[in-house]
């Protein structure tokens, strides 16, 4: 795995940030709008927006005064990939698979 989706997966692992993210989906949102929701300092909030930025997750951009966040669903991109690399295999019915040896293999005497 890449860092880069090491940082991805690592971001999405707290609830507060995936919270984040699912507000984000709506537009892009003022930090201090971002942080309203949550019960927790500005301070905590601009470290979690920092983790979701650092995994290119989000974009954070100062218009005037305000500083904006704003979702970059490519990064999702690749942590989506791995993840779909899971899904074609289909789980293995073991009994099935023992009757199948069972009669395909001649029984051997110890």
């Amino acid at each position: 795995m890449s860092a880069t989706l090491d940082q991805v997966f690592a971001a999405l692992a707290d609830p507060t940030r995936r919270q984040i993210l699912s507000m984000l989906l709506e537009d892009d949102m003022a930090v201090t709008d971002v942080a309203e929701p949550f019960e927790m300092s500005l301070a905590a909030i601009s470290k979690h927006l920092g983790i979701l930025a650092a995994a290119g997750l989000i974009s954070q951009e100062k218009r005037g005064r305000v500083k904006w966040c704003k979702l970059e669903p490519d990064a999702l991109k690749e942590a989506s990939v791995w993840m779909q690399g899971f899904g074609q295999f289909e789980p293995v019915n073991l009994e099935a698979f023992e009757r199948f040896l069972a009669q395909e293999l001649p029984e051997r005497e110890p």
